[in-house]
C-alpha cells in the first residue's frame, strides 16, 4: 500500500493511492497515518474499493503524523563517507532532528536566518510499527511498517562550525520533508539496491544505491533499540550515498534562495522543494 497524508499543513487527513494512481479518503477508516501495525492493519482489512475517491489536486503532508522521534543515521554509506574524508564507523552514528523540522514532500525549503552552507541529502526513511525494546536484527526488521523519501537538510556551518553536536545544523524548520508516500514492506520488497537521486536546478549530484549503506535497516531498528525505546510512528533516516554539496570539487555547492530540488527513490516516489528564505 502507499499511505499518504492530504490537505492544509496542521489539517491533513488520512488517504491511499490506489492501483490507478487515484487518491482515496481513509478518514472513514483511520484517524490518521501514524505508522502503527494497528492502523496499517485496518487499512488493509478495508474494502479500499468502496472508499472515495477525492478530486483534484491536493498538497500532500508528512507521511506520518507527529512522530514522538526523528533519528538519523550519519555516515552510513560507504561512498560517503570515502568522499568525506572521513572513515567508516565502526558502530551506527545517531543523532536527532527535530520533530519540528517536518514538512510536506513539496512544500518549500526555508534557508535559515544567517544560513551560508545549506546542504542536501537524499535518504531511505523508516517508520516503527511496534514497541521496540532490546530487539534482535529479525525483530528490528519486523518492526518496519513501511519506508519513505526523507530528505536530511542541514546547514554545515551550524553544524560543524558552531560547536556541540550536530542536532543545530539539522533540525531547522523545514530541514526533514518526508514522503510522498508511506510504501508498507509487502509493497517496496528488496530494500537492499533501491536507486537513489537528487537534483539542484536539474542538475545531478546524487545517484547512489542503498547496496552500499553499511547498517542496514534491521540492524539500525535492533543497534538503537540497545540505547532507548522505540514506539509505534517513530521514524529513522538511514544515511546518504554520495553527491552531497559540501564534497563537490573544487568548490563546495549550497542551496539559494530560488533553487528547485528533487529528489527521489526506486519505488518511493519523488520529492520537489523550492528554497525560500526564511
Amino acid at each position: 500500500m502507499k499511505l499518504v497524508r492530504y490537505g492544509a499543513a496542521g489539517a491533513e487527513r488520512p488517504g491511499l493511492i490506489d492501483g490507478d494512481g487515484r487518491l482515496r479518503d481513509l478518514s472513514g477508516v483511520v484517524a490518521d497515518i501514524d505508522g502503527s501495525d494497528a492502523a496499517i492493519a485496518r487499512v488493509a482489512a478495508a474494502d479500499l474499493a468502496a472508499l472515495p475517491v477525492v478530486e483534484g489536486e491536493q498538497r500532500l503532508g508528512p507521511c506520518v503524523a507527529r512522530p514522538g522521534k526523528f533519528l538519523c543515521i550519519g555516515l552510513n554509506y560507504a561512498d560517503h563517507a570515502a568522499e568525506t574524508g572521513q572513515a567508516l564507523p565502526k558502530e551506527p552514528v545517531l543523532f536527532s532532528k527535530a520533530t519540528s523540522a517536518l514538512s510536506g514532500p513539496n512544500d518549500p525549503i526555508l534557508r535559515p536566518r544567517g544560513s551560508t552552507k545549506m546542504d542536501w541529502e537524499v535518504e531511505l526513511g523508516i517508520v516503527i510499527g511496534r514497541d521496540c525494546r532490546y530487539v534482535s536484527e529479525a525483530e528490528g526488521l519486523a518492526a518496519i511498517s513501511g519506508y519513505f523519501i526523507c530528505h536530511d537538510l542541514s546547514e554545515r556551518e551550524f553544524q560543524n562550525e558552531r560547536g556541540g553536536t550536530w542536532d543545530k545544523g539539522k533540525g531547522c524548520d523545514t530541514f526533514g520533508p518526508i514522503g510522498p508516500w508511506l510504501v508498507t514492506p509487502d509493497e517496496i520488497g528488496d530494500t537492499d539496491a533501491l536507486a537513489m537521486w537528487l537534483e539542484v536546478n536539474g542538475k545531478r549530484y546524487q545517484d547512489g544505491s542503498t547496496a552500499t549503506m553499511v547498517f542496514k535497516p534491521g540492524f539500525l531498528v535492533s543497534y538503537i533499540s540497545q540505547f532507548m525505546s522505540l514506539q509505534p510512528g517513530d521514524i529513522v533516516s538511514t544515511g546518504t550515498p554520495p553527491g552531497v554539496g559540501m564534497a563537490q570539487k573544487p568548490v563546495p555547492v549550497f542551496l539559494q534562495p530560488g533553487d528547485e530540488v528533487r529528489l527521489g527513490i526506486d519505488g518511493l516516489g519523488e520529492q520537489r522543494q523550492v528554497v525560500e528564505q526564511a
